[in-house]
């Protein structure tokens, strides 16, 4: 089976992207993959689950809601670097978080690396 680390970057309500990273990372859960992710920088947002859609005022919806689904995906515990372990995203997260140092011998024990 292959193992996937999926490092995602972007914000919550950023843009397009985020949402097609999100779902291109749940469909390689779907099938088969061994996935982790890493939310690194702007992307610490998507912990921030109690927003809500306000159609007038964001251009996507809040893909925080795609990232409450990790569960059902197996995509859980989501990774975040130890350096965050203080962020507000992260200390009021409802999520299941594991704290890692980003390192080369953590990057080499994945067969591929999706950076988003």
């Amino acid at each position: 089976m292959k193992t996937v680390l999926v490092i995602l970057t972007q914000s919550n309500l950023n843009s397009l992207q985020v949402h097609e990273s999100l779902s291109a990372t749940m469909v390689l859960a779907s099938f088969g993959c061994e996935v982790k992710v890493l939310l690194q920088d702007a992307a610490l947002s998507l912990l921030k689950s109690d927003l809500s859609f306000e159609q007038l005022k964001h251009a996507f919806k809040i893909a925080s809601n795609m990232v409450d689904s990790f569960e059902f995906y197996d995509l859980t515990p989501i990774l975040v670097e130890n350096k965050n372990k203080n962020s507000c995203f992260v200390t009021e997260s409802q999520q299941e978080i594991d704290f890692i140092e980003l390192n080369r011998e953590l990057i080499q024990s994945f067969d591929q690396v999706l950076y988003w």
